[in-house]
């Protein structure tokens, strides 16, 4: 076993420049003295738990008699010495059940034992009034970012043993998830990503348990209230020439309202930025006449996240030929939610909206001849589905055959989210489709005999959406 140096920022950052606190021990027995007391309160495990617990059991029977040992990760750096908010690694947070509270450089080890293997949960606890990092450490001070936890007080919310981050000790035999939370000349082997564990963690996260179907419904319930407050704000938003920004702004303030922040960043693309699939500047106007596409989603404390998407009417009122395109997306989105039950493929899902795709733009005149080639993917170019949960794209690790190529079971939860994009220079549609984007997105969960849609409260049909504007401006 090897010491290992532990950080909580991905870079070391210079104050050298900055004003610095006087450090003599006539301030330093001042400042660390008259303070009210504080009572250490221990909570009740959270509820997440015995959840978390079932979930490090399952991971561990996989890799027996091996040590186990998942990063939350560091703060990343932003510019200099300022860092993004902090969010812990999906597996870690999976794993523990720590979401938004999760401190910076904590590492959970699952250490083999007799019988199986026993967690510990590690982690720098807060400096106390009597050492100087209360006052001058502005990465962990709590004069700099507020109270933290004490060792005590996270393990009686998880549920888990916890140990300070000084008495982790890295080994040349760990399995490793987090790859760069290690920092120092010994890093090296005992920080490289095992591609074998991430893969594992990653498909234990395929079906979901029962708290986190509950998170993924109040995540979509949230991002409903979000999506019916930019509907109200769209005057607004049409008064200004970077309207998308006041889409985004709004949205947004839901999500930090609700949860922890966005699963992911806002797409609020109107008009012809709807046709960029991934577009996330946001910096355009919101014209009447045009559509809105609003792809966004709140990611909760907990750090579960929803991916909706609707495309709605600036004005109010669909044309003709943005509702004939509209209802083409949503008969595709309700052809592919239709087959949706456990036992069929995964991939499947996609093949049925593309079939309608297929089906309505050669029925416009839009496809060549027919030779067997998929011409119709040139105005839908991305997949139907992505599992959704800790991460908008959810067990990316997992492998094929339990992913594209995987059979549907119960608590599987995904999207749905086919689109139409004619995109404002393609020459292969008439003049009256080019620069419309429609995309219609759902978060679907497996049931045992069907799906349930999670979103399903959220208008969505053309009728419905314009009935929503109304009454979100009325």
């Amino acid at each position: 076993m090897t010491e290992s140096v532990q950080t909580t920022h991905e870079v070391e950052i210079d104050n050298s420049n900055r004003s610095t606190t006087p450090r003599s021990d006539t301030f330093l027995d001042y400042i660390s003295s008259h303070w009210a007391d504080r009572p250490e309160v221990i909570p009740s495990p959270w509820p997440v738990a015995p959840f978390a617990a079932q979930r490090r059991e399952a991971l561990a029977r996989q890799f027996a008699g091996e040590r186990l040992v998942i990063h939350a990760g560091a703060m990343k750096q932003r510019s200099n010495d300022t860092f993004y908010q902090f969010r812990a690694h999906s597996a870690f947070a999976h794993l523990t059940g720590w979401g938004a509270e999760s401190e910076p450089g904590s590492i959970l080890v699952l250490d083999p034992t007799a019988d199986g293997h026993e967690a510990t949960l590690y982690f720098r606890e807060r400096a106390g009034r009597d050492s100087d990092e209360f006052f001058a450490n502005p990465e962990i001070g709590e004069f700099w970012i507020g109270a933290r936890p004490s060792l005590a007080q996270v393990a009686g919310a998880l549920g888990i043993r916890t140990a300070p981050i000084a008495d982790f000790v890295s080994s040349e035999g760990d399995r490793v998830i987090g790859r760069g939370a290690v920092g120092g000349e010994d890093a090296g082997s005992a920080s490289a990503e095992d591609a074998e564990l991430s893969r594992a963690a990653s498909e234990l996260r395929l079906v979901k348990d029962e708290f986190e179907l509950a998170e993924m419904q109040a995540a979509v319930d949230s991002t409903a209230k979000g999506f019916a407050e930019v509907l109200a704000a769209l005057p607004q938003a049409s008064a200004h020439p970077r309207g998308e920004r006041i889409v985004e702004g709004v949205f947004n303030q839901r999500a930090r309202l609700d949860g922890n922040t966005v699963g992911y960043e806002t797409i609020a693309a109107s008009g012809p930025h709807a046709c960029t699939l991934h577009w996330i500047r946001n910096d355009g106007p919101v014209r009447a006449g045009d559509l809105l596409l609003l792809d966004a989603g709140v990611e909760l404390d907990s750090l579960y996240t929803a991916d909706i998407t609707r495309t709605v009417p600036v004005s109010g009122v669909f044309s003709e030929v943005q509702r004939r395109v509209y209802d083409a997306v949503l008969e595709a989105a309700d052809a592919a939610r239709a087959i949706v039950r456990p036992g069929i493929r995964f991939g499947d899902v996609h093949d049925a909206a593309m079939a309608v795709i297929e089906h309505r733009t050669r029925e416009w005149g839009l496809l060549p001849e027919d030779d067997g080639t998929a011409y119709h993917r040139r105005y839908m170019v991305h997949g139907t589905s992505h599992h959704l949960g800790l991460d908008v794209h959810d067990c990316a690790q997992a492998r094929r055959e339990m992913y594209l190529d995987g059979v549907l079971a119960p608590g599987m939860v995904f999207t749905i989210e086919p689109g139409l994009y004619f995109q404002p220079d393609d020459l292969t549609v008439p003049e009256e489709f080019r620069g419309i984007g429609v995309r219609i997105e759902d978060d679907i969960v497996v049931t045992a005999d069907g799906c349930v849609n999670l979103s399903a409260g959220i208008p969505r049909t053309a009728d419905d959406v314009e009935a929503w504007i109304r009454a979100a401006q009325a």
